[in-house]
This record gives structure tokens, sequence and C-alpha cells, in this order.
């Protein structure tokens, strides 16, 4: 996310300077007009759609699925837990006010009560914390795949630059450069499924 951000933030700071320019002399920008556009026609660009690429490489559609469900298990057990340790709670305070414990043993149920809510708290980080490792494993080995097939692409496409256009991180595209279909399904031939976890 951050990664978007920041280029996001990189293509408005290209925008700014570009429209910067535009307020010098109109004499000086049709002289420096000429230089660039020589320039940029020995440069090859192209890009790639971000979201179609999350949408449509099988990669990411089956971990996306892993992910939902290690995510919904997380939040089901933790739930069950959260609800126990409710009706644990509500019975606990039946019982006083019935005055079913003495003193001391109300203590002592409070205490393993408290210690529950804290077990519960540990569980919750635990669990958030090896699902966050487990998102970034699988950006990263996403990034690596794109990375890793991009370079075997371009030996023969000969681009100087290919960019990621997320959402609306890049103003304007012009759709000629746009290599998002070729490249998914080069991804997709060149992925292997996981094997079905039993």
């Amino acid at each position: 996310m951050n990664k978007n951000m920041f280029r996001a933030m990189s293509a408005l700071a290209v925008a700014a300077v570009a429209f910067a320019s535009c307020n010098k002399e109109a004499k000086k920008v049709d002289e420096k007009a000429q230089a660039p556009a020589a320039q940029a026609g020995a440069m090859k660009i192209a890009y790639v759609e971000v979201d179609s690429i999350m949408s449509q490489y099988k990669f990411c559609k089956e971990y996306s699925l892993i992910l939902q469900k290690k995510s919904q298990n997380i939040e089901n057990t933790l739930a069950q837990k959260q609800r126990s340790l409710q009706a644990a709670a509500a019975k606990f305070q039946q019982d006083v006010q019935s005055n079913k414990y003495t003193q001391q043993q109300a203590e002592a149920v409070q205490a393993g009560l408290q210690k529950q809510g804290a077990d519960l708290q540990a569980l919750q980080q635990r669990l958030g914390t090896e699902f966050q490792n487990e998102t970034n494993s699988f950006n990263a080995a996403l990034r690596d795949s794109i990375q890793h097939y991009l370079a075997a692409y371009n030996k023969d496409k000969k681009y100087s630059l290919i960019i990621s256009k997320a959402g609306d991180n890049i103003l304007y595209a012009d759709k000629a450069y746009d290599i998002t279909n070729e490249v998914i399904a080069g991804l997709n031939k060149a992925y292997k499924s996981a094997p079905a976890k039993k």
C-alpha cells in the first residue's frame, strides 16, 4: 500500500514539474520541446494495470482465497473465544449477585476471567501477526514472480521502462503502451498451481 502511495506521489511530483514548466515563456517551451521528443523516441515504455493482474493472475486468485479463508478462520476462532469469555463473565456476575461465592472464591474466579481475557488478547495479537506475515510473504512472492517474468519477457521486447498503473496513479497513459493482457497471459502460462492441501 505504501508503494502505491509512493508511486502516486511520484506521478504527482512529475506532473507538478511538468505543469510548472508550462508557466515559462512560450518561446523557451517551444525551443526545448524538440529535444525531449527526440530522446523519448529512443525510449520504449510500457505499463501494466495492477488491478487486472490482481483479478486475473491465477497466483493472485489462489492466494487471495487462501488468505480470505485464513482470515475468516481467525475471525471465527476469536469470536467463539470472545463469546465464551462473555458468557463466563455474565455467569460470574449472576453467581456473585446470588452470593454463591465467598469473597476469596469470587476473587479467584475474577482473576481466572482476567487471565482468560489477557490470553484472548495475546492470541488475537499472535494470529494477527501470523496473518500479516503470511500476507507479506504473498506480496513478496507476487512481486518476485512478476519481476522475474518481466525480466524474461523484456529480453525480446526491449522496453526501457515498464511501469505499474494502479487506479489513477498515472494521470494519462495511451492504451497503445498497455501490455497488461500479454503479461497476464504469460504469467498464467508460467504459473504452476500450488498442490491442494488436504
